[in-house]
């Protein structure tokens, strides 16, 4: 087998967590190769959606923002370059604040800072095995147009999403019965809005919209009586974010056969150049009893949910006002995949955390999703009330989530990390969130010569530098 080279740090995912993962190493010093089954990168930012940083979160209910890092910084500079909106922070929406970027040229800029930080790429390359010693991982081999290759890294990180190397390397998993999993979805972009009849409709017709997300914040004094006259007073889509509902057009959809009945209706907003601002439908496919384990589960819900998309656009062709003359400009390459399996680390991040805005010693980033918040298909969109961080504050997250058990010299990052199911929504900023620590980490253990494990002991430096990198870790609720 050829020996494709040697690394002090080897990321194998090239998604939200790993290409954060990938830079922060190489910016604490480490030599670093990024490994990705594509040829792209930014996995649900750009290649399988919700793109534009949807439903980022970056701020508590408090108003206290509470993620900075590396999603602050590139949102920041595709702000200054016209590819993204202002931080939006709506009233009457609480902790649903957005911070939407143009998710292409988010992907374009993602390899412009991988040479900016010297990290190596290896695109077109799938991990398929663990090399190990014992349980010490020594580095992964792929398999690529080339053939089978061997890299070697003193530590890895499995930023796959999936958690698939944790997997192959031994480590502890848990995952649900394929009937209690998340709904998957493929997401599509439309442009040739007529927003001004988007909105007319919406101020008129506001008991055509779900309240029921905003309303379940406890901290809130919004009413749905108060939150509606607030709409009816908006000038602008931005000011919105997100709309969902169009409940009687669904329903009368529904009684002809022209609605698939797996989802709800309702758009995000995408900005492009020169201020166009085009809608994306996440929620319009939603394939439930899908295991991303299994390759034919994986391959139904790839063509089941092109299936609904086709049946989601006429019917927003007819029946959406301000959409009689719009037309796709993207529809997502693969299936976003919303929930699959959890590594289990050395900590398992509960719900009671969430629920207490717990901090930990340990901190690597904070998070300020509520837990318990989970999509069913049929629904309009979360259908289960979220439980929010006390007193509207956040929860930490604890370095150890990222230390898988019964392996060494491996971490995890992204969707896989070591949580309970309710804790840990997985959405963009808190794999970004988790990708910077581990990429940190890793750096530090390969410099010091110590395995993840043992850094536990000492993470004083890891959050200093974490810090430096514009982390959030204290000072806040």
């Amino acid at each position: 087998m050829e020996l494709y080279g040697k690394y002090d740090v080897v990321v194998a995912g090239g998604g939200t967590s790993g290409v954060v993962a990938a830079i922060a190493s190489a910016r604490t010093g480490a030599s670093t190769l990024l490994i990705e089954r594509l040829g792209c990168l930014g996995g649900q930012m750009n290649v399988s959606g919700p793109p534009g940083f949807a439903y980022a979160h970056m701020f508590n209910l408090r108003g206290e923002q509470v993620i900075g890092g590396f999603m602050e910084e590139t949102h920041s500079r595709l702000l200054k370059q016209g590819h993204a909106l202002p931080h939006i922070r709506p009233d009457f929406r609480g902790s649903y604040t957005f911070s939407y970027v143009d998710p292409d040229w988010w992907g374009l800029l993602m390899f412009e800072m991988m040479t900016e930080n010297k990290v190596d790429l290896l695109l077109h390359s799938l991990v398929v095995n663990v090399l190990k010693e014992g349980d010490i991982a020594k580095g992964v081999i792929v398999e690529n147009p080339s053939g089978r290759q061997l890299v070697l890294g003193k530590i890895i990180i499995d930023c796959t999403g999936e958690g698939e190397v944790c997997v192959r390397a031994g480590a502890p998993y848990e995952k649900l019965p394929r009937e209690q999993l998340q709904p998957h979805t493929i997401a599509f972009t439309a442009d040739g809005v007529d927003w001004d009849k988007v909105l007319k409709y919406i101020k008129e017709n506001p008991e055509e919209f779900s309240y029921d997300e905003l309303l379940s914040d406890p901290y809130s004094s919004w009413t749905r009586e108060t939150i509606i006259e607030r709409i009816k007073k908006v000038d602008d889509m931005t000011e919105i974010g997100e709309i969902m509902g169009f409940l009687s057009l669904k329903e009368a959809a529904i009684a002809k056969g022209e609605w698939h009945g797996f989802s709800g209706v309702g758009f995000f907003l995408i900005p492009r150049e020169g201020g166009v601002i085009q809608a994306h439908f996440q929620h319009s496919s939603h394939v439930p009893n899908s295991d991303p384990t299994d390759v034919r589960d994986l391959t139904y819900a790839e063509i089941e949910a092109r299936r609904q998309i086709v049946i989601a656009w006429k019917f927003v062709k007819k029946y959406l006002p301000g959409f009689e003359k719009a037309y796709i400009t993207r529809i997502c390459t693969e299936l976003r995949i919303r929930e699959s399996g959890r590594v289990i680390g050395d900590y398992i991040l509960t719900s009671d955390d969430v629920a207490q805005a717990r901090k930990f010693d340990d901190v690597i980033g904070k998070s300020a999703f509520p837990a318990g918040g989970h999509h069913v298909a049929a629904k309009t969109t979360l259908a289960l009330k979220g439980i929010y961080p006390k007193e509207g504050g956040s929860h930490d997250i604890p370095y150890r989530c990222l230390v898988p058990k019964n392996v060494e010299n491996m971490l995890v990052a992204g969707k896989a990390l070591s949580t309970d199911r309710d804790a840990y929504q997985r959405f963009l900023q808190q794999t970004m969130v988790t990708g910077q620590a581990a990429g940190v980490a890793a750096a530090l253990c390969a410099e010091k010569g110590v395995t993840p494990r043992q850094l536990e002991e000492d993470v004083s430096e890891l959050q200093k530098i974490l810090v430096k990198q514009g982390a959030i870790l204290h000072g806040t609720h």
